[in-house]
C-alpha cells in the first residue's frame, strides 16, 4: 500500500509538467480550445489522482501515515544521501487537494475567459507548469527539492504575471516579483544549510526526529536557520516588508490572479511553517517573529485595501491581509485552523476574483469602482458568485470563512498570554475586512450606476478601444496584449461551472469543522502534528469557541453595517472624511510608502552602483584592458607582419638567414 501511495502522487506531479510539455512542443498545431483542454484534462487527472492518494493514505494506520515516495538517489557523497524523494502525509494531502482541485477549475474557468487572446496556447503552458512547480513544493521530501520546487514557482509566476509582455506595467511587475522572490529564495537556501549542517540529513522527517539532540546547545543556529526560511515564506506569502509584488501583481489575467492570489503560491508560507513546526517549536524566538509579522500583515493590509478603488487590488490586499492570519495561526500552534483557513480562503477567494474578472470584462476592461454601479440585475450570476465570496471573506455565520478564521482567534485567546492581544487586533481587523468587501460589492452591484454601466444594465456589454487599464494608454491585441473579446460568466457555460463550484464549497466547507462539533479537518490531520507540544493549548475550549464566534461574528456585521451607511445611506460621507483626513488617505493609498521607502534605499542606489560600474569598469577595465589588450596585441601583430612583406628577395633571405643564425648562436651558447 506504501508503494502504491507513492505511485499516486508523483503521477499527481507529473501529470501537469506532462500537460505543460505537450502544448510546448505542439503548440503551434493546436487550434480552438485544445490546448485549454489539455491542461484542464491534465489538472483533472492530477486531481483525481490526489483522491486516490487520499484513499491509499486513509487505509494505512495512523502510525504509518507519512511516507516516503523516493524515485532515485539525487546525491549521495560526504555522509549526506539526498534522494529525490516526496512526502505523502496528511498535510500535503491538503495541499494537493487544494492546489489540484482550485487549479482545476481557474484552468476550467480560463478556457472561455483567455479564448480570444493570442497567446492561448502560451497560457495554459505557463498554467500547467505553475501548477506542476507548485505540487513539486508541497510535495517535497527534502530540503533539496524544497528549493528546486520554491525556485520553479518563482519562475513559473515570473511568466504569468508577465503574459502580456508588451505592456510596460506588467513586464516590470513581473520582474518585481520575481526579484522579490529571489531573494526569499537566497533565504531558503542559505536557512536550509545551516540546519543540514546540524541535522546531517536534509530529509525532512530525519531532520524532525534528529532536531532536539542536532540543535542542543546550537539554539542561536537554528532560530537564525528558521529566520532565513521565514524571510523566504514571507516574500512567497507576501508578508510585511516582501509585500510590495503582490499588488503590482494584478496586472497578469484574471485567471493568473485567482490562481497565484487563492489558492497556490501566496499559501506556500503557511505552508513551509506548518511543515517545519517541529524545527519552530524549537525556537520560539523564530515563531513569534512569524506571529508578529503576521499581525502587522494582517491589519497593514486591511487599512491599504479600504481606501483602493482598483477592484482586483481590494482583493489583493485583501489576500495579504488573511494570508496574515494564516501565518499567525501556524506560528502560534493553531496549526489546523491556520491549514483550514487556507483552504477554504483558497475557494472563496478563488470565487472573488473570477467574479471580478467577470464585472471587469463586462464593464470592457474598466477595474475603478467608482465607474460601476448598479450591476446586480444586469449580471445576477456573477454577483451571487461575488456576494457570497465575500460574505465567506467577512466571515459571516454559516460560510465558510466564518468557521476557519474564528477559529485561529479563538485558539490565540484560549493560549493567553501576550496572543490575547494578537487576538483582538485580529478581530479588529476583521470589521475592517467586511468594510471594505462590501464597499467594493456596494459600489460595483448596487448603488446608482454610472454613465458606463449604466449601459451594461440596459443590455449591452462595453468595449472600449484597447487601453492599459493602470496608465491609460493605448494598446492593440496582438500576441502580447489582452485580446478582444471581454467574456462574462452569463454568456459562457465553463466560467458558471467553476464560479458554481467554488461558491459552493464557499458557503458549505466550513461544515468540516464546527468547533465541538465536527472535526474532521483536525481528526484527518492529526498524524502530522501529532507530536505537537501546543495542540493541547491552542485547543480553544467550548466557552472560549463560542465566545470567539460571538465577536467575529458581530464583527463582520458591523463591517457590513459601516459599509452600508457610508457607500449606501450617505455616499457624500466619505468624500468628506477623506478631505479632512487627506494625509491619512494619501498614507493608506500609497501602501505606507514603503515601495517608495524600498526604491529610495534599496533600487536606486542599486541602479546608482550599476550605471557607475558600467562606465569605470564595463567599459574602461573590461573594454579597453580585457577587450582591448588581446585586440591591441593582434593590431600591432598584424602591423609588423604586414610591415614585412616588402615582395624583396633580400629582405626574405635576410630575415632567413638572420634567424638561422639566430637558431644556431642559441644552440652554440646552450651547448
Amino acid at each position: 500500500m506504501t508503494s502504491t501511495v507513492g505511485t499516486f502522487a508523483w503521477l499527481v506531479v507529473l501529470l501537469p509538467l506532462l500537460g505543460s510539455l505537450t502544448i510546448a512542443f505542439s503548440f503551434r498545431g493546436l487550434k480552438g480550445r485544445t490546448a485549454g483542454a489539455i491542461a484542464t484534462g491534465a489538472l483533472a487527472g492530477s486531481f483525481i489522482f490526489t483522491i486516490a492518494t487520499l484513499v491509499a493514505l486513509q487505509n494505512l494506520p495512523a502510525s504509518s501515515r507519512q511516507v516516503r515516495a523516493p524515485l532515485w538517489d539525487y546525491a549521495v557523497t560526504a555522509g549526506l544521501d539526498v534522494k529525490l524523494s516526496l512526502l505523502v502525509d496528511p498535510l500535503s494531502i491538503v495541499m494537493m487537494l487544494v492546489v489540484t482541485g482550485v487549479s482545476m477549475l481557474i484552468h476550467l474557468y480560463a478556457t472561455a475567459y483567455m479564448d480570444s487572446d493570442q497567446g492561448y496556447n502560451r497560457f495554459f503552458c505557463y498554467l500547467n507548469l505553475f501548477v506542476f512547480s507548485m505540487l513539486v513544493l508541497v510535495l517535497a521530501g527534502n530540503f533539496v527539492l524544497l528549493v528546486v520546487g520554491w525556485g520553479l514557482v518563482g519562475m513559473a509566476s515570473y511568466l504569468l504575471i508577465s503574459f502580456w509582455y508588451r505592456r510596460q506595467t506588467a513586464t516590470r511587475a513581473g520582474i518585481k516579483a520575481f526579484l522579490i522572490n529571489v531573494l526569499g529564495d537566497v533565504g531558503i537556501v542559505l536557512g536550509s544549510f545551516l540546519i543540514l549542517r546540524h541535522a546531517g540529513s536534509s530529509d525532512f522527517l530525519t531532520v524532525f526526529a534528529r532536531a532536539p539532540q542536532a540543535f542542543s546547545g546550537s539554539e542561536h543556529d537554528l532560530t537564525w536557520g528558521l529566520v532565513l526560511i521565514l524571510l523566504g515564506a514571507f516574500a512567497k506569502s507576501a508578508q510585511f516588508p516582501l509585500h510590495t509584488w503582490l499588488p503590482d501583481a494584478m496586472e497578469g489575467p484574471t485567471p493568473v490572479s485567482a490562481l497565484i492570489h487563492a489558492a497556490t503560491m501566496v499559501t506556500a508560507g503557511v505552508y513551509l511553517i506548518a511543515r517545519l513546526h517541529p524545527l519552530f517549536e524549537l525556537s520560539h524566538v523564530a515563531a513569534n517573529i512569524a506571529v508578529i509579522i503576521g499581525t502587522i500583515t494582517l491589519v497593514m493590509a486591511a487599512t491599504m485595501a479600504i481606501v483602493q478603488t482598483d477592484l482586483k487590488r481590494i482583493i489583493a490586499y485583501s489576500t495579504m491581509s488573511q494570508i496574515g492570519y494564516m501565518v499567525v495561526g501556524v506560528s502560534a500552534g493553531a496549526y489546523t485552523a491556520g491549514i483550514f483557513h487556507l483552504m477554504t480562503h483558497a475557494f472563496f477567494k478563488a470565487l472573488l476574483f473570477m467574479s471580478a474578472g467577470s464585472a471587469i470584462s463586462a464593464m470592457g476592461g474598466v477595474q475603478d469602482i467608482n465607474r460601476m454601479g448598479g450591476l446586480r440585475k444586469a449580471l445576477p450570476f456573477t454577483y451571487g458568485c461575488f456576494l457570497i465570496g465575500s460574505l465567506a471573506l467577512s466571515g459571516i455565520p454559516p460560510f465558510s470563512g466564518f468557521f476557519s478564521k474564528d477559529e485561529i482567534l479563538s485558539s490565540l485567546l484560549e493560549r493567553g498570554d501576550w496572543y490575547t492581544a494578537v487576538g483582538i487586533i485580529g478581530y479588529v481587523a476583521a470589521l475592517l475586512t467586511a468594510t471594505y468587501t462590501f464597499r467594493a460589492v456596494y459600489k460595483v452591484f448596487h448603488g446608482p450606476t454610472t454613465e458606463d454601466s449604466q449601459q451594461v444594465v440596459d443590455g449591452h456589454h462595453l468595449h472600449f478601444p484597447p487601453t492599459n487599464p493602470s496608465t491609460g494608454e493605448s494598446e492593440d491585441t496582438d500576441v502580447g496584449f489582452p485580446g478582444t473579446e471581454h467574456p462574462v460568466a452569463e454568456d459562457h457555460l465553463p466560467m458558471r461551472i467553476a464560479m458554481g463550484t467554488l461558491a459552493v464549497l464557499a458557503v458549505g466547507a466550513g461544515l468540516l469543522q464546527i468547533p465541538h462539533v465536527d472535526q474532521v479537518v483536525s481528526n484527518f490531520l492529526h498524524p502530522t502534528f501529532a507530536g505537537s507540544e501546543l495542540l493541547e493549548s491552542t485547543e480553544a475550549s467550548t466557552k472560549t469557541s463560542i465566545v470567539g464566534m460571538l465577536i467575529g461574528a458581530a464583527a463582520g456585521l458591523a463591517g457590513i453595517a459601516l459599509a452600508a451607511q457610508f457607500w449606501l445611506k450617505s455616499p457624500g460621507t466619505p468624500a468628506r472624511i477623506q478631505a479632512s483626513l487627506q494625509p491619512l488617505h494619501t498614507l493608506l493609498r500609497r501602501g505606507y510608502f514603503i515601495d517608495d521607502l524600498i526604491t529610495l534605499l534599496i533600487v536606486r542606489p542599486a541602479r546608482w552602483a550599476g550605471a557607475v560600474f558600467e562606465r569605470s569598469v564595463e567599459r574602461l577595465v573590461t573594454g579597453t584592458v580585457v577587450m582591448g589588450g588581446p585586440t591591441g596585441v593582434v593590431r600591432i601583430a598584424s602591423a609588423v607582419v604586414r610591415g614585412a612583406q616588402t615582395g624583396s628577395l633580400r629582405v626574405y633571405a635576410g630575415v632567413i638567414t638572420t634567424g638561422v643564425g639566430a637558431v644556431l648562436l642559441y644552440a652554440l651558447v646552450d651547448r
